[in-house]
């Protein structure tokens, strides 16, 4: 029984993939993180610019 228990002890190889999956984690909310920044900039300034194209409209009428 000890034997088994220290050869669990010293196997890595389930660490490994627990890694694996940490790094994969912390990818995914970077790449999410920033997709949702650069959505709401690129919203704002599509707003931005039918605001100033509504304005413009409305001074040449």
């Amino acid at each position: 029984m000890t034997k088994l228990f220290s050869r669990f002890l010293k196997d890595e190889s389930g660490a490994t993939a627990i890694e694996y999956g940490l790094i994969a984690a912390l990818i995914s909310v970077a790449l999410i993180t920033g997709a949702t920044t650069l959505g709401n900039r690129i919203g704002t300034t599509f707003n931005n610019l039918g605001t100033k194209m509504n304005t413009g409209v409305t001074a040449s009428n």
